[in-house]
Parts: C-alpha cells; structure tokens; sequence
C-alpha cells in the first residue's frame, strides 16, 4: 500500500476549493493525466464518478464512491478499477477569524493506494504515484485559474 498526504494553506475560501474538487467534469480541462471524467449517479450526500487515466502510454479507468460535507469534507472510496484499495479524504479547514473578509483555508489531502495485481503494479504504479503526488498542486494552480492569485 502507497500513501500520499498533503497538506497546504491557501488564501481561498473552504467553499471555493471544495467546489473545485467536487467539479469533477471540469477535471480533463485542468488534470493532464484526466482523459474522461463522468459523474455515473448524484446521491443525497454525494456522487459515484468514473476517471480516466491516460498518461505515459498507461490508459486504465476507476470508479469511485464520493461523499461530500459541503465546504468541509470529500471521502472517496473505490467503487472499481485496477486498484485493491483506494481511498482518500479532502479536509477544508477555514483559516482567519470567523465574519471577516479575509477567506483563507488549509487543504488536508490523504490518499492510501495498492494495486489489484503485480503486473498493475510494475505498469501502473509509476504513472499514479506520479498523479497522486501532483494533485493537490494541480488543484492549486486550477483556483489560481479559475478565482484569480490571491
């Protein structure tokens, strides 16, 4: 199993990187390894989705279960795909004092990994450890794009 944890304080709101986040058909536009991204079903408290990968050569597929507390909290789960386990979680801390105009908040991502086979892991791993380790700096650079530096 592989983990990738990440943290980093920003100057936009909880709301405005959780919508990020949880925008997952603007994903090919700004996840370079992101060939598709479809929301399959919305639930009460979030959304089945299904990504794909394509990146290096290396084109798989997966769905994951994703449950949302608006502007707190994304917990993904495997749904499907070439993975024994994924799952990962999205914290949205707001930073500053409560009522001010300041909106700042630190991102807490964590995601834990393995492959459902070895030749998975010998052909996929390098390309996903390479995605999982640039995520959040993607979504970074995409608020940057979307909301303006702060």
């Amino acid at each position: 199993m592989k983990q990738v944890k990440k943290s980093v304080l920003l100057w936009y709101s909880p709301q405005e990187m959780y919508d990020l986040v949880t925008g997952i058909e603007d994903y090919p536009v700004f996840l370079p390894w992101c060939a598709s991204a479809d929301v399959l079903e919305r639930h009460d408290d979030g959304v089945t989705a299904r990504l794909g990968l394509a990146y290096m050569g290396v084109k798989h597929a997966f769905t994951t279960r994703n449950e949302h507390v608006t502007a707190e909290s994304v917990i993904v789960k495997l749904v499907d795909g070439p993975f024994s386990l994924l799952d990962g979680t999205w914290f949205f801390r707001p930073l500053g004092r409560p009522g001010s105009d300041q909106q700042a908040c630190k991102i807490e991502f964590d995601l834990r990994y393995a492959f459902s086979s070895p030749a998975l892991e010998t052909v996929v791993s390098p390309v996903f450890d390479k995605v999982a380790n640039t995520f959040v700096d993607s979504f970074v650079k995409r608020a940057e794009a979307v909301y303006g530096a702060r």
